[in-house]
């Protein structure tokens, strides 16, 4: 079994939507997690996590979605973690690449998300986009003000020193479709080097499909290509892989166990 731990299962609906899950269950994706990017997604991720065995979410607002509305409160993201099929706070982080939202207000809203996650007792899912320094600059200073809380760097694509920074921290790192890219010699170097008991693989569905399904719409079936890459980087069998991530899966999403 494989599980896909970053989704974004609101892009699919009614019988398409039936169709991925079948899918994802054929290629052996036990579970996946659909991850919020807008609060107010909140009450029909978690109504779709609660029809279907095989699904979790998150709660929380993407760096991009922050200017449109209020900033989360810290109280409500934790209220809304609350929901035993809430597994995780995010995705937030910062996105300098597009730059959708003013960096100040997306670093103000990263560090409520910070620490709603370590109120809330669950993983915060980060995205990180050309924005290393700050992403680690504020790990470190809510790590040293508030404590230690658990993080996942998800679509890993940054450079090997915010790696080792969140590997410090005590965070994961989940690798996507990126890892089979032509292209993609560094990030597979950095995937080579993560602690084994750190790692777990995604799809970012329906963005980032691999290789060989590279620029067609991507869904959680196609996550075995990412870890079939990472088994051979790693110099692993596919069942060795998959029973390590899985392992650290539930690790890190503690209410899935």
């Amino acid at each position: 079994m494989l599980i896909d731990s970053h989704c974004h299962l609101d892009y699919f609906h009614g019988d398409d939507l039936a169709a991925v899950l079948a899918r994802a269950g054929d290629a052996g994706i036990g579970e996946m997690v659909s991850i919020s990017t807008r609060l107010d997604q909140a009450p029909a991720l978690i109504a779709l996590a609660s029809e279907h065995a095989q699904l979790w979410c998150t709660v929380g607002v993407h760096p991009h979605h922050v200017a449109e509305a209020p900033l989360a409160e810290e109280a409500a993201l934790v209220a809304l973690a609350a929901h035993p099929r809430v597994i995780g706070i995010g995705e937030s982080g910062l996105d300098y690449f597009y730059d959708r939202a003013p960096r100040p207000r997306q670093q103000e809203s990263f560090r409520i998300h910070i620490r709603a996650a370590r109120a809330a007792r669950v993983p915060l899912v980060i995205h990180a986009r050309d924005a290393d320094d700050d992403i680690a600059a504020i790990l470190r200073e809510e790590s040293e003000a508030g404590g230690a809380f658990a993080f996942l760097l998800h679509c890993f694509s940054s450079g090997r020193a915010l790696a080792e920074t969140a590997l410090e921290l005590g965070g994961y790192v989940s690798f996507s479709g990126m890892l089979t890219f032509p292209k993609s010699d560094a990030i597979r170097d950095i995937a080579r080097a993560i602690p084994a008991e750190r790692l777990l693989v995604e799809t970012d569905a329906p963005y980032l499909a691999p290789v060989p399904h590279r620029g067609k719409r991507n869904e959680p079936a196609f996550v075995v290509h990412t870890a079939r890459k990472l088994a051979e980087i790693r110099g692993l069998d596919a069942a060795a892989l998959a029973s390590l991530t899985v392992a650290n899966f539930r690790r890190l999403f503690t209410k899935t166990g």
